[in-house]
């Protein structure tokens, strides 16, 4: 703004009302002004830089878009391209804002109207439901990417129809969409839950992490923090922000600068970014560090799910093992647990304190660790699912490469124990039993698979 004030101060001096106007004669335009006037000469090349400079103004108009819009409400650049608000929505189909607002109708004046990003995936499409059902009002969006197979992505879609949860398909960085959600929607709250997963994939495509989940969580901010009154904001960090760190089992206290992965720093510089959110425009937030979630409905990405898929099919799967031939574990937490461990963070979530993009005062920010606290080695995993499909796996052990992947992850959950009531109740072999139950009833394994 100081860089207009040359500019400004001179535009100053023009008046405002029609008339002739009387140039300073101590200014340097009319000291130019008076220069030019005796010098007939130099008619012949200010007629040609005139022309010249009325051509580029007419060529500028001429391949210019036609209408007018302002940055804020109309458009929006994403992947490169100008969308103006009509081309963000216009292919949502039709009737889908009559369909967002009874969405986000909860039951009754006491439930919560909720904001659920990437309400498609796995512990969206979850929270989703388990929140509809309470009788809170819930809008999902999603936009259905092809990391994992998109048809699963859609059948979890048909079944939050079905608990008429409605789920817009769209980016977290289309603003012109995020804005047109929030003017239809007075969101109370936002769990966000969209994010590019997955540690190996990072080594492939880097870029979609950093679009995903450090612009798109911007994205998302910037569309809480200017809407009146700012939702209480819910979201999902990873257990991956510990990284290296060798102490177990692993506190909020810990550290968390060493990740070994791009994701897992995505997910730390999320973290950095909710507190700043919350300092400078007074938002609520709670950052939730999931460990291993796994169940009905998952990943198929995961260990626990491809092992599933391949002992089924009598192919070879590989086990990894640490240094020196140590024991690779991790901290599996059964989605039932961490969907409640998401209501409750919700729940306790104290409002926003900022109006019109400004902090009116303290904000609330926390973080949580949402594990089960028993870590399981995957040989143990392993031989659980043997014992559930009846099949003996075709096992190959490996080092474990440097993918990313770190060996052991084990949780602290007293914070979570006593600030939201979180006890996460189902073992290991439990929560498979009801995924395989799950998977054969999906993918129709009894009749697929001979050896069931």
């Amino acid at each position: 703004m100081t860089q207009l004030k040359p500019i400004l101060s001179h535009l100053d001096s023009i008046p405002s009302t029609p008339g002739k106007f009387k140039p300073d004669k101590s200014s340097l335009y009319n000291t130019t002004f008076n220069r030019l006037r005796f010098h007939p000469s130099l008619l012949p090349r200010l007629t040609l830089w005139s022309a010249l400079f009325l051509f580029l103004i007419l060529l500028f108009l001429f391949f210019s878009p036609s209408g007018t819009t302002t940055a804020a409400s109309s458009a929006t650049i994403y992947g490169g391209k100008r969308r103006n608000l009509h081309t963000a929505t216009e292919a949502l189909g039709p009737n889908w804002d009559s369909r967002v607002i009874e969405s986000a109708r909860p039951r009754d004046k006491s439930g919560f109207t909720v904001l659920v990003t990437g309400a498609a995936g796995f512990v969206g499409s979850h929270v989703s439901v388990a929140l509809r059902r309470r009788g809170d009002g819930v809008v999902g969006l999603d936009n259905f990417n092809s990391y994992y197979e998109t048809g699963l992505k859609k059948a979890r879609k048909s079944l939050l129809e079905k608990s008429d949860v409605f789920i817009v398909d769209g980016d977290i960085n289309d603003g012109a969409l995020l804005q047109k959600l929030f003017d239809l929607v007075k969101f109370t709250h936002v769990m966000h839950l969209a994010a590019q997963a997955g540690v190996r994939y990072a080594m492939k495509n880097p870029s979609s992490y950093i679009h995903s989940n450090v612009n798109g969580f911007v994205s998302l901010l910037e569309a809480c923090k200017t809407t009146n009154p700012q939702p209480s904001i819910v979201w999902a960090s990873s257990s991956s922000v510990y990284g290296l760190n060798s102490k177990v089992p692993f506190s909020e206290k810990d550290r968390t600068d060493q990740p070994a992965s791009l994701y897992a720093a995505t997910k730390k510089a999320g973290e950095e970014i909710a507190h700043t959110y919350n300092h400078i425009y007074g938002l609520s937030i709670t950052g939730l560090r999931f460990f291993t979630v796994y169940g009905p409905w998952g990943r198929p990405d995961m260990a626990y799910y491809f092992f599933t898929k391949d002992i089924l099919r009598g192919k070879e799967i590989k086990i990894y093992e640490g240094a020196n031939h140590g024991t690779v574990a991790r901290d599996f937490t059964y989605i039932d647990d961490v969907v409640k461990g998401c209501l409750a963070a919700l729940d306790t979530a104290q409002k926003s304190t900022g109006s019109g993009g400004k902090k009116k005062g303290e904000a609330q920010l926390r973080i949580f660790n949402l594990g089960n606290t028993t870590p399981v080695p995957i040989g143990k995993l392993v031989s659980i699912l043997e014992k559930l499909l009846k099949i003996k796996a075709k096992k190959k052990v490996l080092s474990m490469p440097r993918n990313g992947d770190v060996p052991f992850t084990h949780a602290n959950i007293s914070l979570a124990q006593r600030e939201l009531g979180y006890h996460p109740t189902t073992d290991l072999e439990t929560g498979l039993k009801k995924f395989v139950k799950w998977y054969v009833g999906y993918y129709g394994s009894k009749k697929k698979i001979s050896s069931w």
